[in-house]
């Protein structure tokens, strides 16, 4: 099972983002590197890609603010 962290996006240890968008739903089969999600930070916007293929579970919603470097979703 495979990780998919919300980005390190600033030095701040409690620095925390929002889904944007889930560009996949839970139970989907993702590619590596295939685009699944945008997330945002204050005014920084960014792209999540999936760091290995399999089907992919999301653990955080969309709206949802989470801190940076948490699991917001797996690939099995």
């Amino acid at each position: 099972m495979t990780d998919v962290l919300f980005p390190q996006m600033s030095d701040r240890p409690d620095a925390t983002g929002v889904i944007v968008t889930w560009f996949v739903q839970s139970g989907e089969t993702v590619a590596e590197d295939a685009l699944i999600a945008e997330v945002a930070l204050d005014k920084v916007d960014a792209e999540v890609l999936a760091p290995a293929s399999g089907v992919i579970t999301l653990v955080a919603a969309e709206d949802q603010e989470v801190p940076l470097g948490s699991v917001i979703a797996t690939i099995a």
